[in-house]
């Protein structure tokens, strides 16, 4: 440790929000050198590798292949699937010295599409599973929390080729089973959530999130049946129609200054309406403007239950790949049929104005909603009968007590952190390249794709999150940057002979050691020991005159004295049982 490139702070960095932040700056596992970018230093690169390993041994155990792209990416193929324009602002792009366009790759379906094209053309290359770990990037608007949300981090990411949807589905299974063999080794606790696919396409989509309270993601789950789904992938449960027959006819009430839904709330039960007027009883128009790529704006009109909020993250995979903004004043005033706080279904049918549902509000429902004037609102809009939108839309907060869309018991919410998203692409970028071979008939058949990443650096800051404590790191015996900490508290000259012999013994035994032969106080050590967080720590102190050492677990904080003789067997065979 005394030639180790290794500084531990004492204090937390001013700008780290989260515990894994904090911890692996002040343990001196990576350092910042701009927003969003960090340097790795040894013992940060040492757990990045320990976890690289086992993502590329569970990867080759179901039969993957590792190549490696550039990360340097010329234009024409993502313009080809229409990605340079759908990425926005969230990627990096640059132009060389000839005024040609190129991209930070934030990922790579094109590429590896198009090299299996080039490659292969017969059907008895197939199944094919191709794999790479490499450094990504992402113009983050908002880095944060250290390297959880970064612009440049490693992912491990996949990609399979078959001839038939069975085999798609056959290798999208055994990635699922290799990400939970994967994360088992870890000692993450994660969920499977059913998920979007966004940006990527396809079909079938899965995330796998680490449970954790600083999670930038929501998802929701059903004790009862085991239903679990990010909230951008909940879909509702759709009530039953209501029969229209014998419903009252809507009537237009003058209601004063009534923009909201607390003031429209607070007159419909001092109205005398007959019954007690809820939130969810009025129907909110939420206005945007959306463009698709390469397109122009347009308006766009959303209804939901008053008492609901829209969800950016729900509205954003809704709309995807279009862009959107919710409607400003001046907006308004280009747009005079629009009476801000009291619109209604009306006149956006007249103005020609797409408009879109919650999946709630089913006919025969009864709303009470603008009536496109100043201080006027209709009660006993039936849906159905008085109006009806352009399609339905999964915009709407999901919350905790919401029926679960198998119907089996209510939603309840936690968050947690993205590692893990596996998808079945389908053929939407074979397609796109016609990346075909020559089936058994001789007919030209069209390869379906999956596509299957980890993100790498960030399982270091996603393990740190679950395992520390209030003396620092806690690293699970699989991705420790040592196995073995051994301490020199001793100052006497045989004591810091025999530390550094049973030293040697644990590297010949082929044992990751650190050993700490620092002339720092006995303390410090300690301090530093705990911070840095090596599951086993040897310490070489005041037992040395009687024969005996102490074994520290990091990971679950026992304590034992082991004799001197035995100390070398004993944790040589900790890591044998280990390893079994």
């Amino acid at each position: 440790m005394s030639e180790l490139f290794l500084r531990t702070l004492r204090d937390d960095p001013a700008e780290a929000e989260v515990p894994s932040h904090k911890l692996l700056i002040r343990a001196g596992y990576v350092r910042p050198i701009a927003p969003g970018l960090y340097s790795w230093l040894p013992l940060g690169l040492r757990v990045l590798r320990r976890i690289e390993r086992i993502v590329r041994e569970e990867m080759v155990a179901i039969g993957g292949q590792e190549i490696l792209f550039p990360a340097l990416l010329p234009r024409a193929p993502y313009e080809a699937t229409n990605r340079w324009t759908e990425y926005g602002d969230g990627v990096f792009r640059l132009k060389d010295r000839r005024d040609n366009d190129y991209m930070l790759g934030p990922t790579h379906e094109e590429f590896f599409t198009l090299t299996v094209k080039g490659e292969y053309s017969s059907y008895k290359d197939l199944p094919l599973l191709l794999f790479q770990i490499q450094t990504k990037y992402r113009d983050e608007a908002r880095p944060r929390a250290g390297i959880l949300r970064g612009r440049e981090f490693v992912m491990k990411d996949s990609y399979s080729f078959d001839l038939d949807d069975d085999g798609l589905r056959r290798v999208y299974q055994a990635h699922r089973r290799a990400y939970q063999n994967m994360f088992d080794r870890m000692a993450i606790r994660y969920v499977i959530v059913s998920a979007m696919s966004g940006a990527m396409g396809g079909s079938a989509s899965e995330e796998f999130l680490a449970e954790s309270e600083v999670g930038e993601d929501t998802f929701v789950r059903c004790v009862q049946s085991g239903y679990a789904a990010n909230v951008e992938a909940v879909t509702t449960a759709v009530p039953a129609a209501i029969s229209i027959d014998g419903l009252p006819d809507a009537t237009v009430h003058e209601t004063g200054d009534t923009p909201t839904i607390v003031t429209l709330v607070d007159w419909a039960n001092s109205a005398g309406l007959g019954r007690t007027v809820t939130a969810a009883d009025t129907l909110k128009n939420v206005m945007l403007k959306i463009r698709r790529p390469g397109g122009e704006w347009e308006l766009l009109a959303i209804g939901l239950p008053g008492d609901r909020e829209v969800d950016d993250k729900r509205l954003e995979a809704a709309l995807s790949p279009a862009e959107y903004a919710f409607l400003d004043d001046a907006d308004f005033a280009r747009n005079t049929f629009l009476c801000k706080g009291y619109i209604g279904p009306e006149a956006l049918r007249a103005n020609g104005v797409r408009y879109l549902l919650d999946p709630r509000i089913v006919d025969g429902t009864s709303w009470i909603t603008g009536a496109d004037e100043p201080g006027r609102h209709v009660v006993g809009l039936v849906a159905g009968r008085d109006f009806s939108g352009d399609g339905t839309i999964e915009a709407a907060e999901v919350r905790d007590g919401d029926l679960s869309p198998d119907g089996a018991g209510p939603l309840v919410s936690a968050r947690g952190i993205e590692i893990g998203h596996i998808f079945q692409l389908g053929r939407k970028y074979t397609d796109t390249f016609s990346a075909d071979v020559l089936g058994e008939d001789g007919k030209p058949v069209r390869l379906t794709m999956g596509s299957y990443g980890v993100g790498v650096s960030r399982l270091v800051a996603v393990i740190a999150e679950q395992h520390h404590d209030g003396l620092g790191l806690r690293w699970p015996s699989s991705v420790s940057p040592f196995d073995v900490h051994v301490v020199m508290a001793n100052k006497d000259a045989e004591a810091r002979s025999g530390a550094e012999q049973l030293a040697a013994g644990l590297d010949e035994a082929g044992l990751e050691v650190l050993l700490d032969d620092r002339t720092a106080s006995p303390g410090v050590k300690f301090k530093d020991a705990e911070l840095i967080g090596v599951p086993w720590i040897l310490v070489v102190g005041r037992g040395w005159a009687n024969g005996t050492v102490e074994l520290r677990n990091r990971f679950d904080g026992e304590v034992r004295e082991v004799s001197v003789d035995s100390a070398l067997a004993e944790i040589t065979a900790l890591f044998a049982t280990a390893g079994e």
